[in-house]
């Protein structure tokens, strides 16, 4: 086979897979707290014909190699977690995390999840809960049913004012970690994210402390993705493909001239 269709080939296939990274981030331009993806590229093996440094003659050596690529693929899809953009919705449960930090949900199995969307609601018990997939949030917030108010301090801490009562009940805080990587966590869906041994285990602190994100209520992160940018990776990856399958059309022509010819 001639290495121009392998290599032709090689292009198509990493082009399919970055124009599917980027639909996704497309896709998800609405969803709240919603980290956008790349994909990573590597070039591959190369076959080394010449050596560069190799002996020409005995007195003299190459300055350069011949050595011949193989083509490209991609190695890995990272996520960016810089700061979303703030909306103000003035639901009294929407609440995100200006700076670094994950909240954290405990899974059907009882394992801990973690998100950056703050979009919560009450279940039928009181529990501060995910409103896509009901997964409690944690650690366990109950809101009582005779409560008037909610707040949501910059730290975390939840208090209700109860009827009847003049001062206001603390009722729990929110538990915030972080990750000294945080594009090593593995995206499972329904905005979240596990740990694996690439994240690190979580560092858990207080919302406004340590280096963690204040939290604000009645606000929302929206997704970082930027869709003017998004459109011009998207036709630039559309350009790279095309030109990939032109060069396999070129060595198909090749390989027919020679075929005829000969």
């Amino acid at each position: 086979m001639h290495p121009g269709l392998w290599i032709g080939k090689t292009g198509l296939e990493s082009q399919q897979t970055e124009v599917a990274v980027i639909s996704n981030n497309i896709a998800n331009a609405s969803t709240v707290g919603y980290k956008k993806g790349r994909a990573v590229f590597e070039d591959l093996m190369y076959q080394t014909i010449n050596q560069p440094g190799g002996v020409s003659s005995q007195n003299t050596s190459l300055p350069n190699g011949l050595m011949l690529g193989a083509g490209s693929k991609v190695t890995a899809t990272q996520k960016s977690f810089s700061q979303g953009k703030m909306i103000t919705t003035k639901e009294v449960f929407d609440v995100m995390i200006d700076g670094h930090g994950f909240f954290k949900v405990q899974l059907p199995n009882g394992d801990t999840a973690y998100t950056r969307s703050g979009q919560f609601t009450k279940d039928s018990t009181g529990q501060l809960v995910m409103p896509g997939n009901g997964f409690l949030v944690l650690p366990g917030i109950t809101v009582p049913e005779d409560a008037t108010s909610v707040t949501i301090s910059p730290q975390g801490a939840i208090s209700v004012k109860i009827a009847g009562q003049a001062a206001e009940q603390e009722i729990g805080l929110f538990e915030i970690a972080d990750f000294i990587n945080p594009s090593g966590l593995q995206p499972i869906g329904g905005n979240m994210y596990v740990e694996t041994s690439a994240s690190g285990n979580p560092i858990e602190g207080t919302a406004a402390l340590d280096g963690f994100g204040s939290i604000r209520q009645g606000s929302l992160e929206t997704s970082n993705v930027n869709v003017a940018e998004e459109l011009v990776n998207l036709i630039q990856s559309q350009r790279v493909y095309e030109m990939n399958a032109k060069v396999i059309a070129a060595v198909d022509q090749m390989l027919s001239f020679v075929n005829q010819t000969i």
